[in-house]
């Protein structure tokens, strides 16, 4: 058996994104799996130690995982040839200054976005990977949800015809931490600690509307800070500073539109907490994170708007759940097994740092758009 050690420094691992997705439902996962295998005689096995600033947390996640490999010391592991892959997943305003330190150490760099708190920034990062010659990604994860890939086979199988438009539903209720704990982390309603959801969500919707749709050519985007105070962690209240709702509107190439609204201040009626409807000239599809809808012209009813009646259709019937027609895995799992090929045996990954320029200025877009009040064109980068 042909064995490609990947050693992996992971920094950040001890958020809740980083934990849950990217080690022990991605890293760990592969390990316990046996690697990423190649062919019968070739796998890919990940090497990780887990970095972080908290030793209580480092020493948790080892009872956790059984990594035993852990340290608080970042520029010493970017020293060590044993580890050619630096992973981040630190806040945003983290991100760049240990990007450039990986790169400028020889490492190839794979990070969570928003890659940086601004375009300039996302672009240097990049840069600096393609000046160090290092292999570089960004995660995009929400391409590999089964309900997405559902969606995409639909287009490529022409069952939508031409697309006309798409409309996104994202959210829910984040509590506010009085009496009722928060379910996110009180950094998100701080625009001083890089907090946002058209920051963290326009980020998405770019590469989501690009790979699937078509490029984003506009955007007119509208926030809010509903809620005006929180509870944090510690049980102490904050002012929200930060937008904790988001109306944006896209115009993509090819004359597609695409409205998403993304919250954390809506209850959900809805299949699910995120939700994408496609209508095109043949026909439709709702996506959820797991599951498609779709509905066919043919299987089309023909309403009639009549008030004063009970409406006699029942609209939820006339659609049809796509199968599973293919094995889907944990969707950052997914793309990390791709990333990890293209360390060890070159494979193709096209989801570059610079892509992830792309929704980092897409957000920056739809915050000027909301300040001026004002359609942006989103140019080239």
């Amino acid at each position: 058996m042909k064995t490609h050690t990947v050693g992996i420094i992971m920094n950040g691992v001890t958020g809740r994104m980083g934990t849950n997705q990217h080690l022990l439902r991605s890293i760990v996962a592969i390990i316990e799996q046996g690697g990423v295998h190649l062919g019968p005689n070739e796998v890919i096995m990940p090497d990780p130690i887990l970095v972080g600033r908290n030793e209580d947390k480092l020493r948790k996640l080892t009872e956790i995982t059984g990594i035993e490999k852990t340290t608080t010391d970042l520029d010493s592991v970017l020293k060590d040839p044993a580890y050619p892959v630096y992973f981040d997943a630190q806040t945003t305003g983290r991100r760049a200054e240990a990007v450039k330190k990986a790169a400028v150490a020889g490492k190839h760099v794979y990070c969570e976005k928003p890659t940086a708190t601004d375009t300039a920034t996302a672009l240097e990062i990049a840069e600096a990977c393609e000046m160090a010659g290092v292999k570089n990604g960004v995660v995009q994860d929400k391409l590999w949800l089964p309900g997405l890939r559902k969606l995409q086979r639909l287009k490529e199988q022409g069952f939508l015809g031409k697309i006309l438009s798409v409309r996104g539903e994202f959210g829910y209720w984040v509590f506010e931490g009085d009496n009722i704990p928060g379910q996110r982390p009180s950094w998100n309603y701080r625009k001083e600690d890089d907090g946002g959801i058209i920051v963290d969500m326009l980020c998405h919707w770019r590469y989501v509307l690009d790979n699937l749709f078509g490029r984003v050519r506009g955007v007119s985007c509208l926030g809010a800070t509903h809620i005006p105070e929180r509870v944090d962690e510690e049980g102490n209240p904050y002012r929200c500073t930060a937008d904790d709702s988001a109306y944006s509107t896209f115009e993509l190439e090819g004359g597609i539109v695409a409205h998403f609204n993304s919250s954390w201040v809506t209850r959900v009626r809805r299949d699910d907490l995120l939700t994408m409807q496609v209508d095109g000239t043949h026909g439709s599809a709702v996506a959820g994170l797991r599951t498609c809808r779709v509905q066919h012209y043919g299987t089309t009813p023909k309403p009639v708007w009549n008030p004063d009646i009970e409406q006699p259709i029942d609209f939820f019937d006339g659609w049809q759940e796509v199968p599973d027609q293919e094995p889907y895995d944990n969707a950052f799992k997914v793309q990390w097994e791709m990333f990890l090929k293209h360390i060890a045996v070159d494979a193709p990954f096209p989801w570059s740092l610079r892509e992830g320029a792309k929704g980092v200025q897409l957000a920056e877009l739809g915050l000027q758009s909301w300040e001026k009040r004002a359609w942006v064109p989103v140019p080239e980068l």
